[in-house]
């Protein structure tokens, strides 16, 4: 469900659609060359991003996108890491990557992100989930370790993993009203993300 941040200012957490392909495209394209390094785990071309953005909201997996003020600021996927993935279900195992804009961090978007990742994993059948990030990539760091990832260096790499509780048919229910209220509140206010282009 999209989530409001209440202190600071305001940011509204939800899943993002199709529709949403040009906020993704414009987001990505704005990112600084060190934060496109470090959410690609590596340097990434203008031609490389487009045909990513292109293909990014219907490849297997969910994104969802932190907005403030209708612009998209911060942006969260969900991917699975192995075979079992259907279209409710991602399997036993994921891998979650998140960006947030240089000048928009410590405003808790990430963590909100983060959160929002996890909650979908476990609803969607993940037992463990994975994040992966350069050794210097310090608020990914932070991140992953505050949320109880176990953290292992490979080389440069930074790989964690996070076990995830099996979901209850309460929290369930929650993700299901959740998903309805994003794509409400996605084809409801279309303008909203257009203003931020």
């Amino acid at each position: 469900m999209a989530v409001q941040a209440l202190d600071g200012p305001a940011h509204t957490i939800r899943r993002l659609w199709p529709a949403d392909r040009a906020a993704v495209l414009d987001y990505f394209l704005r990112l600084d060359p060190e934060t496109r390094a470090s959410r690609f785990m590596g340097n990434v071309s203008e031609a490389g991003i487009r045909a990513y953005a292109a293909q990014a909201l219907t490849a297997e997996g969910v994104m969802y996108g932190a907005f403030v003020g209708g612009v998209l600021r911060g942006l969260g996927e969900l991917r699975p890491m192995g075979p079992g993935a259907s279209r409710y279900a991602l399997g036993p195992s994921a891998e979650a990557a998140f960006a947030v804009e240089q000048t928009f961090r410590r405003r808790g978007i990430g963590a909100a992100l983060f959160a929002r990742i996890a909650r979908s994993a476990r609803h969607r059948g993940v037992e463990d989930l994975h994040v992966r990030c350069l050794s210097g990539n310090g608020p990914m760091l932070r991140l992953a370790a505050k949320h109880g990832a176990a953290l292992q260096h490979e080389g440069r790499e930074i790989e964690g993993a996070l076990h995830l509780a099996r979901p209850t048919p309460f929290s369930l229910w929650y993700e299901g009203i959740a998903e309805a209220f994003d794509f409400t509140l996605a084809a409801s206010f279309p303008e909203r993300i257009q203003a931020g282009r």
